[in-house]
């Protein structure tokens, strides 16, 4: 079966090659909807999805101060303080 046949939608051929995986961060507001975007146009592997515990300390912060901080800061926060290892992190 071709996939012309198997995907109702046309393929666009990239013009540009890859040389690395390059991993992204996802936007914060829509993680569900980037994760099925990434699924949809198969580049789930330059995907990051931070660790749960992530989620976790930012909500608590947020809880404890009201300041809500970036995945981003709290993950690369939580990394620096010894709470993640490398291979969690982007």
């Amino acid at each position: 079966m071709s996939n012309e046949n198997k995907y109702p939608y046309k393929r666009i051929k990239s013009l540009t090659k890859v040389k690395k995986s390059v991993k992204l961060y996802i936007p914060e507001d829509n993680i569900l909807g980037a994760f099925y975007n990434a699924i949809r146009n198969n580049t789930v592997h330059r995907l990051h999805i931070p660790h749960s515990s992530v989620f976790y300390v930012r909500a608590a912060i947020e809880a404890k101060t009201g300041v809500k901080y970036t995945l981003q800061h709290v993950e690369s926060a939580m990394l620096a303080e010894g709470m993640l290892d490398k291979h969690d992190c982007i």
